[in-house]
């Protein structure tokens, strides 16, 4: 039945985004299916992770990425498959590529993306490098003929929002705050439950199918003075500014050990060249996620910023 709810795999399910895939997937009515290594962990924390989706009905699947039987099995499964693995596995979804052609029935993949889109970003290195990965799984995906999303974020709230926007920073601002570029760019910072959310809703969609998914909500686009703006009328404290001009930050990236030199490179991507928000969308190739579901009522950078006062 076309009204039917297509059922998804999450491979990555329990990593940082894949639970919040995973709930999102279950709330919103798909059968959804969590890809695990082990579906009785000894590890109390992720054992409590995993009872978190039997109870909102997830079917637990046992298997390994570099068990190609038990991926085809898991593919096999489903109609959708949501790819949030980590950094250091990304190369590895060719593996889930050719699971899923094997397969034959899958009628959608999202491979692991959800920062920075990939075929138009001028990151520097060691970004460039890093994001190189999901460059080739994208080719890859397009040459094996698997009908595809790309669903692409701007930062997750989790990790921007409780330095308030600060990447030389790990918290929020006290005397001083560190701000990359002019504070000027706009950059978009959305909590992870609505990443999982506006994916899911694209799922099904036949107007994402093909492109990429741009989730960048309107009140959540805002630049690293207008953040901070925020935060000033919430504490009626007053940092001092410090501005970063684009030559330090290039320095400071030079010059940073693992990981912060990537992160001061996404940093700069994000702040400096305004690759989050600074750009049009082109329709033939891309869908803003706002505009396919205004229905979605996700968290503000005003509500997130709440949790820190």
């Amino acid at each position: 039945m076309a009204s039917e709810k297509s059922k998804i795999l999450v491979v990555g399910a329990t990593g940082y985004l894949g639970r919040h895939v995973v709930a999102a997937s279950a709330s919103l009515g798909h059968p959804t299916y969590a890809f695990v290594r082990d579906t009785a962990p000894s590890d109390p924390a992720k054992a409590a992770v995993l009872k978190t989706f039997t109870d909102a009905g997830v079917t637990l699947v046992k298997g390994d990425l570099y068990d190609q039987a038990s991926l085809v099995s898991a593919a096999k499964l489903a109609d959708v498959v949501i790819s949030t693995l980590g950094s250091l596995q990304l190369a590895d979804q060719t593996r889930l590529i050719d699971a899923i052609k094997e397969a034959g029935n899958v009628k959608r993949f999202f491979p692991s993306e959800f920062g920075l889109d990939v075929d138009r970003t001028g990151i520097v290195e060691p970004g460039k490098t890093v994001l190189s990965a999901k460059v080739a799984i994208r080719r890859a995906v397009e040459a094996a003929g698997i009908p595809y999303t790309y669903a692409t974020a701007g930062f997750f709230a989790g990790y921007a929002l409780p330095s308030v926007g600060q990447v030389l920073a790990q918290g929020p601002p006290a005397d001083k705050a560190l701000i990359l570029g002019d504070g000027n760019t706009k950059a978009v910072f959305v909590e992870e439950g609505d990443i999982g959310t506006y994916t899911v809703l694209a799922a099904d969609d036949p107007r994402a199918e093909n492109k990429t998914l741009y989730i960048k909500p309107p009140a959540n686009t805002l630049s690293h003075n207008e953040l901070l703006d925020l935060w000033e009328k919430k504490t009626g404290k007053k940092p001092e500014r410090v501005y970063f001009p684009e030559d330090e930050v290039l320095k400071k990236i030079q010059e940073s050990p693992l990981p912060l030199n990537i992160i001061l490179a996404i940093g700069h991507a994000a702040y400096v060249r305004g690759e989050q928000a600074g750009f049009e969308i082109d329709p033939a190739k891309g869908v803003d996620a706002s505009e396919l579901y205004p229905e979605v009522k996700y968290t503000t950078v005003d509500e997130y910023l709440n949790r820190f006062i």
